[in-house]
């Protein structure tokens, strides 16, 4: 499993995250099996734990114990499931954000610069639009809000329309021809330059921005008074949209109150202050450097 993903902040999340021994519990990110084999190793024998994830490959790591299911499948479609296994309500809830070390690590996948290969960067087979798709077809404008919004990118504008104009003799296939191309704009820092284009990219492709705000909506539904949401975060995008979930019990982020002025939120933060990584995890898993926790209880509607 660990060859596959280590599991980051592995003992602060299940700690945060078990509050009953023979309680149900998701795992929406399944990945390497890291996360829901201490999560198990916490559970008594009449505990459930689903784990979710879209991508084929995780299956090899499916863990042999019958208190699990293996739901291939985005989290996003996780109260779909638990309509379907007949489980109204679950105890607890961790997903641990981003892309796992497997996926940036084999060139086959397109998911970093590194390497060459085919600009792929899809999650699972059952996604069509491949990166090289989003740089072949998408307008400019389009292009322009995607690198934006999820790159953060101060220069969008000028490569979408760069993208736009080559693409034109030649289209984006390989990797290695993308981020040659890319070398026109990098003014400095050229590693962070190219992570933050080929995250907007993954982003795009994937829809994992509008898959986290409907995992987010749908945990008002599965989730029972008492119940924890632990969340890790890698980037500004998720944790800012995860933070205002927790602080507020809405995606948009906006304070909701009674007639009495009170605030109606089903959501209390446990963790006021975000959890990192310590120095010595770090050392250990330099990929563990930018994560956030944020762990929230959910307490109903009064």
């Amino acid at each position: 499993m660990d060859s596959y993903h280590i599991p980051v902040l592995l003992m602060e999340s299940v700690d945060a995250l078990i509050t009953d021994k023979n309680g149900v519990y998701l795992d929406l990110t399944f990945g390497g099996g890291g996360h829901s084999a201490e999560i198990l190793n916490r559970l008594d024998s009449k505990a459930t734990l689903y784990a979710f994830d879209q991508d084929d490959e995780a299956l090899a790591n499916v863990l042999d114990d019958k208190r699990i299911r293996f739901v291939k499948s985005n989290f996003r479609y996780h109260r779909r499931f638990l309509k379907y296994y007949n489980q109204p309500h679950v105890h607890g809830v961790l997903a641990d954000l981003g892309i796992s070390s497997h996926q940036i690590d084999v060139d086959y996948r397109g998911f970093s610069f590194r390497f060459h290969g085919d600009l792929d960067m899809r999650m699972s087979s059952g996604i069509q639009l491949k990166a090289s798709d989003v740089l072949n077809t998408y307008s400019e404008e389009k292009l322009q809000r995607m690198f934006w919004d999820y790159g953060e990118l101060k220069r969008g504008r000028k490569l979408a329309a760069a993208v736009v104009s080559r693409r034109k003799q030649m289209p984006f296939v390989r990797i290695e021809d993308f981020v040659s191309f890319l070398d026109d704009f990098v003014k400095s820092q050229p590693a962070k330059f190219m992570a933050k284009v080929f995250q907007a990219l993954r982003i795009e492709v994937n829809g994992e921005m509008e898959a986290l705000k409907k995992m987010l909506t749908d945990l008002l539904y599965v989730l029972k008074p008492g119940s924890r949401v632990v969340i890790i975060s890698y980037h500004s995008l998720e944790d800012r949209l995860v933070k205002n979930f927790f602080k507020t019990g809405n995606i948009e982020g906006n304070l909701i109150k009674d007639d009495f002025g009170n605030v109606i939120n089903p959501l209390k933060e446990i963790n006021r202050k975000i959890i990192i990584p310590s120095e010595e995890e770090i050392e250990r898993n330099n990929r563990s450097r930018s994560a956030k926790m944020r762990v929230a209880e959910y307490v109903g509607l009064k």
